[in-house]
């Protein structure tokens, strides 16, 4: 079977998060589009990216370095990275490598953007504000 190259496309929902909507493959030929999207993500002063890997058919070594990278840049922002759509595969692959212990995994992407929005409510009333 032939590979997928991996497209990657933004949506902003809400001004404070980023959807990158992953598809195909995440491998060393990846590192271009994950980091377009990522620079188009972050375009808008996000709070939170949310990583959807729902149609990610395969992820290799050199694709979790990348995903990596993504964390750390996310990390020297103070920007927020959650995943959603990971096989149970590798949900397993990520928690072994950790990534999972800097990186929230959910099911799918309602309860990723369900679970930020309920978190940014409780740091505002946390800060004084109104939670809205």
């Amino acid at each position: 079977m032939p590979s997928r190259t991996l497209e990657a496309r933004v949506r902003h929902h809400r001004p404070r998060i980023a959807v990158i909507e992953l598809h195909g493959e995440i491998n060393g030929f990846a590192e271009a589009a994950l980091n377009d999207a990522y620079a188009k993500a972050t375009d808008q002063q996000v709070e939170t990216i949310l990583l959807n890997f729902a149609d990610v058919d395969y992820i290799n070594s050199n694709g979790i370095a990348l995903i990596v990278g993504l964390l750390a840049k996310a990390r020297a922002s103070h920007t927020r990275l959650l995943a959603s759509g990971l096989s149970e595969h590798y949900i397993e692959i990520f928690t072994i490598t950790r990534l999972a212990d800097f990186m929230t995994i959910f099911p799918d992407e309602a309860s990723a953007i369900q679970s930020d929005n309920a978190s940014s409510a409780k740091e505002s009333q946390d800060d004084g504000g109104d939670g809205r």
